[in-house]
Formats: C-alpha cells, structure tokens, sequence
C-alpha cells in the first residue's frame, strides 16, 4: 500500500499563548495565563549548536566534532496595536516590579483548523517592545513588537483547535 502522501504546512495560521511560571527549576504549581493572541509575524525560531572540533594525535583526517553549547535566537513577535497587554507583559520587567518568566507557547494551525505542531520557549522575558512609528501622511496599519529571549526551545504535542470568533 502506498504512503498517504502529506501537504507541506502553510505557517499563516498560528496563535502565540502566555503563561506566567515559576522561576523555581522544580515548580509543579500551575502556571497563570496572561494572554494570547493572534500575530501578523513570528521570527527567531531557531536553535543553533555551537561544533566543538577536537584534534586528536595521529587523526590526520580531519578532527572530530563534538556537540558544544546551544544558544537561542530571539523571538520576535509582530501584531496590529490593539489592546496593551503586551506593553503590560514588558513594562513590568523593565519597571523592577517583578521579573516574571513566561511559557510562551506558538501553535501552527493546518487549514482545517486542528493544530499541526507547536512550539514552546521556555523561560521567556522581554527584553524589547517597539511601538509603531506615528506619521500624520501615512495610511498603515499600526504595528507593534515584542521581542523575547527565552532558555529553551522545545517541540511539544497539542490537541487544540483554532476557534475563529
């Protein structure tokens, strides 16, 4: 029996998810939801790992490569301005009242609506939030930014459904 065969994932339905955690390394507690939200844009999801290369006595081929330390782009996030939850999200980092780490979890919907695979970034914080440039000639909509860093990048199971309201 031939394989079914699978259409590549479209990447423009996707829904990013907030959840305050813990900054305890063994919290069970449950975390609090701040947000979630619809994005036009979504970038920095990658994962780079540094090759250490080891040269060994007598391996005159080439030196061998061993895995070295993993390091986190930041991820962008990019919206129409609508409600101020994510300036809420970032003001409180950077006003001192807490540092909260978040689990930010950024689902991919197929067409059909079921959600095809997720990412989660663990740890996040703000570390940006841009407003859109103001100009009285110009006719766009308005976009806003929020840039996190984050200690980890996993790809997790989900069985959610987009719900268009």
């Amino acid at each position: 029996m031939a394989a079914k065969a699978v259409a590549p994932l479209q990447v423009f339905r996707f829904r990013v998810e907030f959840s305050q955690v813990s900054l305890a390394e063994d919290d069970n507690g449950s975390a609090m939801n701040v947000c979630r939200g619809a994005f036009a844009e979504c970038t920095g999801l990658e994962a780079t790992m540094e090759a250490k290369a080891i040269k060994e006595g007598g391996r005159n081929y080439g030196a061998a490569q061993r895995a070295g330390q993993t390091t986190f782009a930041t991820v962008i996030l990019k919206r129409g301005i609508g409600q101020s939850d994510l300036w809420r999200i970032f003001n409180s980092v950077a006003t001192g009242m807490f540092a909260p780490r978040l689990k930010v979890t950024i689902t991919v919907f197929d067409l059909d609506g079921t959600a095809a695979l997720a990412w989660q970034l663990d740890r996040a914080m703000p570390v940006k939030y841009k407003f859109a440039d103001l100009n009285a000639r110009g006719n766009e909509i308005g976009i806003e930014e929020l840039h996190l860093v984050h200690e980890g990048l996993s790809s997790i199971q989900t069985n959610t459904t987009l719900q268009i309201a």
